[in-house]
């Protein structure tokens, strides 16, 4: 009885009471809740472009097509696999500033823009050929 009851375990019958006799991993690895719904993977998975980044796209005429938005996608996943925070992404004639936890492009970039200026509060980056 000194089992603890995990989140979405509110039910008893989520355990089958012949598992309360097994070893504790295994009860532990029955009751563990699912990892997240379908909207939470969706979501961690999907990049969104905040309301600057997208003023800065409007304002400086920069279009992201469908090919170009799978390869700034594969870069947020390489500098998330190395443990990234804020990467500056480089593509062709464009910079991205992303946070990557969030999946969230901050701002963006023409390469007018791009010349003669600084990147700060960077930890990584990644450039697309």
């Amino acid at each position: 009885m000194s089992d603890r009851m995990m989140i979405g375990q509110l039910y008893p019958g989520k355990i089958h009471p012949a598992a309360l006799h097994n070893d504790r991993k295994q009860v532990q690895a029955q009751s563990s809740p699912p990892a997240g719904t379908f909207q939470e993977l969706l979501n961690e998975n999907l990049l969104k472009i905040s309301n600057h980044a997208a003023k800065r796209l409007e304002q400086r005429g920069i279009e992201l097509k469908g090919d170009q938005l799978e390869q700034i996608q594969s870069a947020v996943e390489k500098a998330a696999a190395k443990g990234s925070k804020e990467s500056l992404i480089l593509m062709k004639d464009m910079a991205l500033i992303v946070n990557i936890p969030n999946r969230t492009v901050v701002t963006a970039m023409d390469g007018k823009a791009m010349k003669d200026n600084v990147f700060t509060k960077i930890d990584s980056a990644v450039i697309i050929s």
